[in-house]
C-alpha cells in the first residue's frame, strides 16, 4: 500500500482505492492466477451441467444455481415448495449429467430406519448374516416430504449427512462420493407431519424456496412436456470429477476481511442490538457456527461458478439467505406479525458494512 497519508485521507471512510479483485490479485498474484485458471476450467464444466439441467427444468434458475453450489460445496439442501414444482425432476436431471446414482425415498409415517440405511438378514443356506444396504447408498438421495416420517427415521439420516457413513448393527459402512441429500418439505400441510428438529435442520447447507413458474414458463412447460418425446439431460462429467471440484472449492482464496465480514453477519443474528438493529424481540436464537462455515464454503463455490479463484463480498451475498433462512429461529412475536427470516436477513445485510 502507498505511504501517502494525504491521498489516503481523501478517500471515503471504509473505502479502499483498490477494487476487491485488485486487492486479491495483489496479495500473492501467482497463486491467485493459478487458482483463476483452474476455476475457469471447472466453471466451463459446471456451465455445461447447468445447460443440460435447464433443458429439462423450465425456470427455477435460482434453485438450480443453489443446488449446484451445494453440490460443489459437498453440502445438503432442504427444498421447500408446493407439490409439482419439479423438485424430483431437478435432482434426477442433475444426477444424469454426472452419471451418478439417484434414489427417491417417499417418507411416510410407517417408515423405519432400516428402510433408509439397511439391515442385516439371516441366510439359511450359509448360516450367516448378510448386510443389505438401504437406498442411502446412492450419490443423490431425494428425501421426499421428510417431515412426514417420525423423528426416529429422520435421525437415521443424521450420521449419513454429517459423517458420510452409516452404522448397521455395529458395522460402519462408507457412503459413495459425492453424496448429497436433498430433502423436500410441503409448506402448505401440517397434519400428519413431524417438524424437523433444529439439530437436523442445521445439517442442511441451504434451504431453497421454490415458487410457481411465470405464465410464460408455464407455457414452455406445456410445450416441452405434452409431446411424445420429452427432453433429457445429457452426460457431461462423472462423479470423480465432481469430487475433484469439491476439493478445489476448499482451496479457493478467502481474504481475512471476507472471513470477518461473514463472522460479523452471523454475530448480528445473535446480538442484533450491538449493530443498531431493532429486531431483538424477533429472534429467539441466532445462527450456529455451521452458518459461518457454510457461508464461506458457499461463497467459494459461487466464486468457482464465476471462474474465480478468490472470494468477493458479492459471493457471500449470493448465498447468505439460503444459509441463514433455516438457522435463524424466530420468536412468537415475529411469527404473529408475519415477519419472515428473509426480512430479518435483509435488515442485517443492510446494516453490516461491506469490506
Amino acid at each position: 500500500m502507498s505511504g501517502n497519508t494525504k491521498s489516503s485521507s481523501k478517500r471515503p471512510a471504509g473505502r479502499s482505492s483498490k477494487s476487491p479483485k485488485q486487492k486479491s490479485m495483489g496479495l500473492h498474484s501467482s497463486e491467485i492466477l493459478a487458482l483463476n485458471k483452474k476455476a475457469e476450467r471447472y466453471a466451463q464444466t459446471v456451465s455445461a451441467i447447468r445447460s443440460e439441467v435447464e433443458k429439462v427444468i423450465v425456470g427455477q434458475k435460482d434453485a438450480v444455481t443453489k443446488v449446484l453450489l451445494a453440490l460443489l460445496s459437498d453440502g445438503h439442501v432442504l427444498l421447500e415448495g408446493v407439490p409439482g414444482l419439479a423438485k424430483t425432476l431437478l435432482v434426477r436431471a442433475l444426477s444424469s449429467t454426472i452419471q451418478a446414482e439417484f434414489v427417491r425415498i417417499q417418507f411416510t409415517p410407517d417408515l423405519l430406519p432400516a428402510d433408509i440405511i439397511g439391515t442385516k438378514i439371516y441366510e439359511h443356506k450359509t448360516s450367516s448374516f448378510k448386510t443389505v444396504k438401504g437406498p442411502v447408498f446412492s450419490n443423490f438421495v431425494l428425501a421426499d416430504e421428510i417431515n412426514r416420517a417420525p423423528p426416529k427415521v429422520q435421525s437415521a439420516l443424521l450420521e449419513a449427512m454429517q459423517e458420510k457413513q452409516v452404522t448397521i448393527q455395529g458395522e460402519t459402512h462408507k457412503l459413495k462420493q459425492p453424496f448429497m441429500v436433498l430433502a423436500t418439505q410441503n409448506p402448505i400441510e401440517s397434519e400428519g407431519t413431524y417438524a424437523l428438529p433444529e439439530a437436523q435442520v442445521d445439517r442442511f447447507m441451504f434451504k431453497v424456496l421454490l415458487d410457481y413458474p411465470s405464465k410464460e414458463e408455464e407455457a414452455e412447460i406445456l410445450e416441452r412436456y405434452t409431446k411424445l418425446s420429452q427432453p433429457e439431460a445429457g452426460k457431461i462429467t462423472n462423479a470423480s470429477k465432481i469430487v475433484e471440484m469439491q476439493n478445489f472449492v476448499r482451496s479457493i482464496y478467502a481474504d481475512e476481511k471476507i472471513l470477518e465480514y461473514v463472522s460479523t453477519i452471523i454475530d448480528a443474528t445473535r446480538n442484533p442490538e450491538e449493530y443498531g438493529l431493532k429486531i431483538n424481540g424477533f429472534i429467539e436464537y441466532g445462527a450456529s457456527p455451521r452458518a459461518s462455515i457454510w457461508a464461506i464454503i458457499g461463497a467459494k463455490a459461487n466464486a468457482l461458478l464465476n471462474g474465480r479463484g478468490y472470494v468477493l463480498p458479492e459471493d457471500v451475498k449470493s448465498v447468505i439467505h439460503e444459509v441463514l433462512r433455516h438457522r435463524i429461529i424466530l420468536s412468537y412475536e415475529a411469527e404473529a406479525e408475519g415477519i419472515t427470516t428473509d426480512e430479518i436477513i435483509d435488515q442485517i445485510m443492510s446494516k453490516i458494512r461491506v469490506p
